[in-house]
């Protein structure tokens, strides 16, 4: 059986989350990314401000012990969203629900709010199996596409 767990973040771990971060089809289907996902200098101190700032809560998602995606919550506004992102080869295989899951059960703070582009079916699905709500769209440019696409918005609690 699979196991799925939580970690934080290691300085080790970069390297291969910068990998999945500029993976083609996955800066498509997340669409809201850095602007170029290839430059590792902007990657690094991106993750440096995160890693360092203490209203945001960054782990890593293994499954089995090996590192296959992150998931974080931040605060936008005001409001507290979360987002996550899991390697291209392990779509699918229901690890983004259990690792949302697992975040949730650690994260009392509500409402807690979402977004993903409007044709990302996956996340959308993954996000409504653990009980958020659609309370929006809006149109926003998506590095990741090159343009304005529509972007849902949703909200748990």
């Amino acid at each position: 059986m699979t196991t799925i767990h939580l970690r934080p973040v290691e300085d080790a771990d970069h390297d291969q989350i910068f990998e999945m971060m500029r993976d083609p089809e996955s800066v498509k289907m997340a669409a809201f990314t850095a602007a170029d996902p290839d430059d590792r200098a902007a990657f690094t101190a991106h993750m440096r401000k995160v890693l360092g700032d203490p209203e945001v809560c960054q782990r890593a998602i293994t499954r089995d012990g090996d590192l296959v995606g992150t998931i974080a919550s931040f605060v936008v506004e005001g409001d507290r969203e979360i987002t996550y992102w899991l390697d291209r080869s392990v779509w699918g295989q229901g690890i983004a629900s259990r690792a949302l899951s697992l975040f949730l059960a650690q994260t009392a703070t509500r409402p807690l709010f979402a977004r993903a582009a409007s044709d990302n079916t996956g996340s959308l699905r993954v996000l409504a199996k653990a009980g958020f709500h659609v309370v929006g769209t809006e149109s926003s440019y998506a590095h990741g596409r090159g343009g304005d696409i529509d972007e849902t918005v949703l909200r748990l609690g």
